[in-house]
């Protein structure tokens, strides 16, 4: 019988041993996620134009040759972001957004009508650009737009009442970034010419 108890005696011991020489949580302190950014920060949301159409916001922010092989490494002690061994803090000098805006797949009705975006209602939104860190946002000085394109969009409707003809509009912007740290968000905020906001999206890191 003594025998017997030998091996669970023995069993229990090993257990609290190794409780003590690995405590919980050791093996956590080697938690990593790591993500990529090559093609650079895409961004999208979706909004509505007060008494017209529900739109698409969608963007992606690049820079040449920064966000290839940029990677963010979170840990349990903190964020880093590496291209190979070497840690950037920073953007680049400057940054390019490229900017589309079009009809949301869920179109809003008006007197039993459906409402699609016009080139009058996207001219009178207005778009201001904000840094933001933490909860503290300040204004981006010196974001410069660029020529507005407009394009048909891809339809594939193939029933016997086809909607009218919907578009796209392009646009791009140079932004400042000089200084900026990569924790920082690059945020968007489309309003209408009374103030109200009628899209609000981030592009961060």
């Amino acid at each position: 019988m003594p025998r017997r108890l030998q091996n669970p005696f023995f069993a229990c011991w090993a257990v609290l041993c190794a409780a003590a020489l690995f405590p919980a949580g050791a093996q956590s302190n080697h938690y990593k996620n790591i993500t990529n950014f090559d093609g650079g920060i895409f961004l999208d949301t979706d909004g509505v134009v007060p008494g017209g159409a529900c739109l698409r916001v969608k963007g992606r922010v690049d820079a040449p040759e920064f966000f290839v092989n940029l990677r963010r490494e979170d840990t349990r002690s903190g964020t880093l972001y590496r291209r190979g061994n070497d840690v950037v803090t920073n953007f680049p000098e400057q940054l390019q957004l490229r900017l589309v805006i079009q009809d949301c797949d869920q179109t809003v009705k008006r007197d039993g009508v459906r409402v699609y975006l016009t080139d009058e209602m996207i001219r009178s939104l207005r778009l201001s650009f904000f840094w933001k860190r933490g909860v503290q946002m300040r204004p981006a000085r010196g974001v410069a737009a660029g020529k507005l394109e407009i394009s048909p969009a891809a339809t594939y409707y193939q029933g016997p009442d086809p909607p009218p003809q919907r578009f796209e509009w392009l646009i791009d912007f140079d932004v400042p970034s000089q200084g900026v740290p990569l924790t920082d968000s690059l945020v968007l905020v489309l309003r209408t010419p009374d103030h109200h906001i009628v899209a609000r999206t981030a592009a961060r890191l």
